[in-house]
């Protein structure tokens, strides 16, 4: 695949969905994926459930910066805490059906293995705190947006490597696409 300007310019405008799932192991000797990063595109895939994954897309891509990764979270936040959800689709359906397309193959993505604590900082909301004890102390120490910034900023910095040559390419026959 030869390299063009218009590859420039479609990944200048993608962004990404990244989310926490059931951990799953890829094959024998392998980390533990816990969370994935998708392109926005993804979600307009044929084999996620629709019209759930454009209305979700639509969501995800609205007002966004170019290369930005948006956690579920952040859009559950956006959504009154998730009491919205009803109206843009069954979130839960369609991450589902993402992570199948990722281990089928059916399309690009950055599988992780984040820590506990990552993970617990990408599945609370962007103002939210999460509170862990100190097994050796007894101490409880409070997470919050720093921390969380900072497990985002690492989880970009991955993936920027991983597409700066091609980016994530979201699979065959999507809705709204030649």
């Amino acid at each position: 695949m030869t390299h063009t300007q218009s590859d420039d310019q479609a990944r200048a405008r993608t962004v990404y969905l990244l989310f926490a799932h059931e951990p799953y192991y890829p094959g024998p000797g392998t980390t533990e994926i816990n969370t994935t990063v998708v392109a926005a595109g993804t979600l307009l895939h044929p084999r996620v459930l629709q019209p759930d994954g454009a209305h979700i897309h639509a969501l995800l891509a609205h007002g966004r910066r170019p290369g930005e990764i948006i956690p579920l979270s952040t859009l559950t936040h956006e959504l009154d805490g998730g009491t919205g959800w009803p109206t843009v689709g069954d979130w839960e359906r369609v991450t589902t059906d993402l992570v199948h397309l990722v281990r089928h193959g059916d399309c690009d993505a950055l599988s992780l293995g984040l820590p506990d604590l990552a993970r617990a900082l990408i599945c609370a909301g962007p103002h939210s705190h999460v509170r862990a004890i100190d097994a050796a102390s007894g101490q409880s120490m409070v997470y919050g947006a720093t921390e969380r910034a900072a497990v985002l900023a690492d989880v970009e910095k991955f993936l920027a490597g991983l597409v700066a040559e091609r980016d994530l390419w979201p699979g065959e026959g999507l809705l709204g696409h030649a």
